[in-house]
């Protein structure tokens, strides 16, 4: 999904995303396992909160997006708060063009669940892996299938202050374990509301899936967590799986 008009309104929606709680399990898992280096990748970056909150913790961080809009906002946000971090428009799937290797590269806010086929998903984990230095981390989080089946499918989300009111209603996809998400938003400008129509496709698989593909790609699972918790293994009514792997040489 290429992110439009939405881009510039993404963050007053998100501001009550955790990204605190993705900063602090970052850190403890880099900390934890890290190979010492600190040049970080943000594949999927969007608006760029997270690769700030990375180069304020004295990461060199590079991120990049499909979306130009969403880059142009993050540039903006960077040189707002004086950090130096290069964003570039390109496709995870088939990064390239980087001079070093990076030591962490990390896939956040279920950017990975925009991809929609079991290749797309597979290219990503081969181009993340080319592009990691020695024992370097790919780190990412996806939906788990109990958020897309129990959570997500069927049902209907709303929200309305004075700037932004949205209509959010969720359905499954023609594909197995996705999901589509139908948006419409009315932005404050002036003294009339603008609106805006999204329809978001997300898929996620099962977690023995993505351990295979990681490790068909000599990627060695570290561990598997649930929503936020670096000492916790996924359950039944976990939402969001997090999973760390390391580049095996």
């Amino acid at each position: 999904m290429i992110y439009q008009g939405f881009a510039y309104i993404y963050d007053e929606l998100m501001q009550d995303a955790p990204y605190e709680q993705w900063n602090d399990y970052l850190l403890t898992i880099i900390s934890r396992h890290g190979n010492g280096g600190n040049k970080l990748l943000d594949l999927g970056c969007g608006t760029g909160e997270l690769s700030l909150k990375m180069a304020g913790n004295q990461f060199v961080v590079t991120g990049i997006d499909l979306s130009g809009e969403m880059l142009s906002v993050a540039q903006n946000k960077a040189l707002e708060n004086k950090k130096n971090i290069l964003f570039l428009q390109q496709d995870m799937r088939s990064m390239n063009g980087f001079q070093d290797p990076f030591d962490v590269i990390m896939i956040c806010c279920d950017s990975l669940n925009y991809l929609k086929s079991e290749e797309d998903v597979q290219d990503t984990f081969q181009a993340a892996y080319q592009q990691l230095s020695e024992n370097g981390l790919l780190i990412f989080d996806v939906h788990s299938l109990y958020k897309i089946h129990e959570i997500f499918s069927g049902s209907t989300f709303t929200d309305q202050n004075e700037e932004i009111s949205f209509i959010w209603n969720s359905y499954l996809g023609d594909e197995p374990n996705s999901i589509e998400h139908d948006m419409t938003f009315f932005v404050k400008q002036g003294t009339t509301y603008q609106r805006y129509d999204e329809i978001h496709q997300q898929r996620t698989f099962s977690i023995e899936q993505y351990k295979t593909w990681l490790e068909a790609t000599s990627l060695d699972v570290l561990e598997i967590n649930s929503d936020f918790e670096p000492a916790s293994s996924p359950h039944s009514t976990t939402e969001r799986v997090f999973f760390v792997a390391k580049k095996s040489i």
